[in-house]
Order: structure tokens, then C-alpha cells, then sequence
């Protein structure tokens, strides 16, 4: 495998000139590992023999970056570059050599470390000289590294794109290891050898010993990276998924209806695959809006995600009751009722349990409760302007999001006769979306009359009957009922006297 070019990146460039002349540090794990691939480097990973609070201070500087301790237990430091663009963390060697600390790590692929290049140092005479601090064969760089150590095949195994485990004792040392491995092999498309994947089974139960925040961490990138189909099948067959989300394992074995052709663990799987299908073409159902999508879909949501990288955890939770709600009709129709509402109780059970942002739990526990409202409309065709306005306001903040999840939904469901019925859900959803994203911008449309004044022109007092009265003068304000203050305070007036009988 020819070097990847570290010194091609600006990362490795200002790392290495801001531990110039310091003491002896490396390149370690996913770095080496990425620029071997040729991947873009980001996350930075420096091992020090030295203090590594001076070396981050150091690079932190070089960047114009903050810097702050990372792990007080094994005393790690990160420093951030001042655009935010890509982080170095910096820690002390483990053991008494690189190779040993190398020996210490998960993977193969990850237990490689390239020297810093050359350091200058103080001779016992007071003279300042040059002295190589290589310690392995092959040079990558001698503008950006110095020597590659690959004490354990990791290059031979990056080659073969395998992951392979550096024995038992690394999931000893590490409990949270198997579910990175999953997540690596769904981010590097590699998969594990055959005795990588008997130690993983055998130290998947572990998986709740690790702090959720450091599970959500992992799982957050397993589930937003490309390979995550291959990768949730993986995690599946090696327990990894029962030990981390028993809540979708728990969806194997359940028969739907005839609508369906999978069980409901089957067909969340088909949900997200159909949702990464629609990420990467919007356009084919959403035509000339599929920009306003896109742009909605990639804005920042929280934890670390983007709106549409959270629809992802949509796709995977939006069936999670069904276990719970499985019922039959006298007529042997298998039915869910309820599974949206009590679905969104137990999205917000697993994101506190994984402790994520509160702001992430509603914005999945909405999806989960609204997935199947454009469905029911599908039924109902064609829409009043007064059905897209109940739509928009049940389904608001994700009036734009639920609409795509259920498109995914939609496509997933091919049971004998469906063809018709998914032509006639996506027509439906192409017609709600310029409504929505209109909706998004611009917010629902205001009254031409205030709260106060309403309550001073009907004389009533303010509160729940005012909060109602503007709720309905909103809806006919979107229906084009109601356009000046006349208008509003006339409807008011009328609703009144209907709600009166």
C-alpha cells in the first residue's frame, strides 16, 4: 500500500511544527489509519512522552484554538484550531515504548503511529543538534512523519479492509470496544475476521458497562455513517444491538398486516434504507423543491446532528411500540393501535437512558408520534386547505422531516396490491411540501387582531376561550377566509355563537 500523504493535510502540518524541538511524540490510531486511506483528517490523536498538557498548549497555540483537559483519568488534552475545522488530542505514552502503548489499542488498523520527524535536543556539552527519533522502516514523509510503526500488520490488514482485534484482553480493557468495532466497520466498509467476531460475541454483554454517553457517542456514528445497513447487521449478529438497543431487536418475529411483506424489525430496516435511498435523491419525489429540502435536512440539530442525520434515529424508532401494541381483529387483521403515541414515550426512555440532548429526544419522539398522519390523509384525497393546515400544525416542528420519513415509510410497505396506494402517498407528499417548507420559513400565519384586542372588542376575559379563538382565526387566516381585522373579529364573533349551539 503506498503512504497516504500526511503532509498534504493541514492538521498533520501544524501539529508537527508546533511540537518542533519537544519531546518525542507520534501520530497514533485513526490518524495513521486515515491518511493511509486517503480519508479526510479531522480528528487528530498525538501520544507524548512528556506532559501533554504543555504539548496541547503548544499546538493549541500553533491553531489559535482553546485547549482543555480531556481525561483526567488517563490525562489526555485537547486543542481545538480556532475555525473549529479539525481537533488534536494529545496524551502520555502508555508504557515504556510507542510499540508498547500500540500494543495497549483495540485494532490492528489502529495500532499504527508515525514518528513526529526530526527533534532537536540539549547534548550534555550545551550544544544544540538534530536527532532522528525513527523507530520503525519506511519513511511516509520527510516533510510531514517520520518512521511507520506497525508492530501488529495493521497496514497488511487496512490492505484486506479487516478488522482485526488485538486479542481478548482488548475487550477486557475496554468494554465499549465491540460496538466500535461495528461502528468502524460501518464508517471504513471493513469487515471483522472470523476470530474477531468470536471474541466480539463473547464480550458483547459487557456493552452496559460503558457510560451512555460514551454508547450515544458510538451509536451516534454508527448510525450516520455510510455503511449502516451492513453495520446494524453486523451488530445484530454479533449481540451487539440486543445489548446496546434491546428495544429493536425486540421488533424480530413481529407479523404485520397483509400490507406488509416483513416482520417489523425487517421492515425498520427497509425504512432506513429507503431513507438513505431518498438522502441521496430527493429530487426524485420532492421534483424542483428537493434544494429547500436538502438545505432543511442539513442544518444543525443537536448532539452533533444534522436534521436529517437525526431522521435516521426516525427511521430506526418509529415502530418501536409495536411489539407492545400488536392486536387482531375478529377478521385475523393484525393491528398496532397506539404504537405512534406510546412510541414516543419510549424514544424518550432510550435517549435519556443513552443521556442525549433533550432537544434530540423530542425532535425523534415527534417523528415516532406523527409518522402515519400523512398516510391517514392519503385516504382522504384531495385535501382541503383546511386538512393541510391541521396537518402543518399537528405536525409542527417536523412538518418538513415527518413528511419524508413517511414517504420512506411508504416505500418500505410492499405488501401484495401497494403500488397504488405508495404512487398516491408520494403524490400527497410532493403536495404537502411546499406548504410545510413555507411553513418552516415563515412560520403559521398570524390574525390580523391581537389577543388583548379580541378580548376587549367581544368582552370576555383573557385566557383558554381567547387562546382558542385565535387558534381557529389562525386557520382561517391559512384558508384565505380571513384577510383584515373585520373579517377576524366577524368569525370570532360567529364562533362564539356556534360553540354556544
Amino acid at each position: 500500500m503506498t503512504p497516504g500523504p500526511l503532509t498534504a493535510a493541514d492538521p498533520v502540518r501544524a501539529v508537527r511544527a508546533a511540537l518542533d524541538g519537544g519531546p518525542l511524540a507520534w501520530l497514533v490510531g485513526g490518524v495513521v489509519r486515515d491518511a493511509l486511506l486517503g480519508r479526510e483528517l479531522r480528528d487528530i490523536d498525538v501520544v507524548v512522552a512528556g506532559a501533554p498538557e504543555d504539548a496541547a498548549r503548544r499546538i493549541a497555540a500553533v491553531l489559535r484554538g482553546p485547549v482543555f483537559p480531556l481525561s483526567e483519568a488517563f490525562g489526555a488534552w485537547r486543542a481545538l484550531d480556532r475555525e473549529r475545522r479539525f481537533f488534536c488530542d494529545v496524551s502520555p505514552l502508555h508504557g515504556a515504548t510507542i510499540e508498547e502503548d500500540l500494543g495497549r489499542r483495540d485494532f490492528t488498523v489502529n495500532a499504527m503511529a508515525v514518528s513526529l520527524g526530526r527533534r532537536a535536543r540539549i547534548d550534555p556539552l550545551g550544544r544544540r543538534e538534530r536527532i532522528d527519533t525513527r523507530s520503525g522502516v519506511e519513511r511516509i514523509d520527510p516533510h510531514g512523519g517520520g518512521e511507520r510503526i506497525d508492530p501488529h500488520g495493521g497496514e497488511v490488514d487496512l490492505e484486506a479492509r479487516r478488522l482485526r482485534v488485538l486479542g481478548a484482553q482488548a475487550y477486557e480493557d475496554d468494554p465499549l470496544r465491540p460496538l466500535r468495532l461495528v461502528r468502524l466497520a460501518a464508517e471504513l466498509g471493513f469487515a471483522p475476521d472470523p476470530d474477531t467476531e468470536r471474541l466480539t460475541l463473547a464480550a458483547a454483554h459487557r456493552l452496559g458497562e460503558p457510560s451512555p454517553e460514551r454508547l450515544f457517542a458510538e451509536l451516534r456514528r454508527l448510525v450516520t455513517a455510510p455503511g449502516v445497513l451492513e453495520g446494524l447487521d453486523l451488530a445484530a449478529r454479533l449481540g451487539i444491538l440486543s445489548a446496546v438497543l434491546p428495544e429493536l431487536t425486540a421488533l424480530a418475529g413481529i407479523e404485520q398486516s397483509h400490507f406488509h411483506h416483513l416482520d417489523v424489525y425487517g421492515h425498520t430496516i427497509e425504512v432506513l434504507r429507503r431513507l438513505i435511498e431518498l438522502e441521496a435523491d430527493i429530487a426524485g419525489v420532492f421534483g424542483d423543491l428537493a434544494p429547500r429540502v436538502e438545505a432543511i435536512l442539513a442544518a444543525p440539530l443537536a448532539d452533533e446532528l444534522t436534521r436529517g442525520q437525526a431522521l435516521r434515529f426516525g427511521a430506526l424508532f418509529h415502530d418501536v411500540a409495536k411489539p407492545l401494541t400488536r392486536g387482531q381483529r375478529p377478521d385475523g387483521r393484525v393491528t398496532f393501535v397506539g404504537h405512534d403515541s406510546i412510541g414516543e414515550r419510549i424514544v424518550g426512555h432510550i435517549f435519556r437512558r443513552l443521556r442525549a440532548s433533550e432537544r434530540l429526544r423530542r425532535y425523534v419522539g415527534k417523528l415516532t408520534r406523527e409518522h402515519l398522519v400523512l398516510g391517514f390523509l392519503a385516504h382522504e384525497r384531495a385535501l382541503s386547505r383546511r386538512d393541510v393546515h391541521t396537518y402543518l400544525r399537528r405536525c409542527e416542528p417536523v412538518e418538513v422531516e415527518v413528511t419524508v420519513l413517511s414517504c420512506a415509510d411508504r416505500l418500505a410497505t410492499r405488501g401484495p396490491g401497494q403500488e397504488p396506494w405508495i404512487e398516491a402517498h408520494l403524490a400527497l407528499a410532493r403536495e404537502l411540501m411546499g406548504p410545510a417548507l413555507d411553513w418552516r420559513a415563515h412560520g403559521p400565519p398570524q390574525p390580523p387582531v391581537r389577543g388583548d384586542e379580541l378580548a376587549s372588542e367581544l368582552r370576555i376575559r383573557l385566557g383558554p376561550e381567547v387562546g382558542e379563538l385565535l387558534a381557529r382565526l389562525e386557520e382561517a387566516v391559512f384558508t384565505g377566509e380571513v384577510t383584515t381585522r373585520e373579517e377576524a373579529l366577524a368569525h370570532a364573533r360567529r364562533f362564539r355563537q356556534e360553540d354556544r349551539g
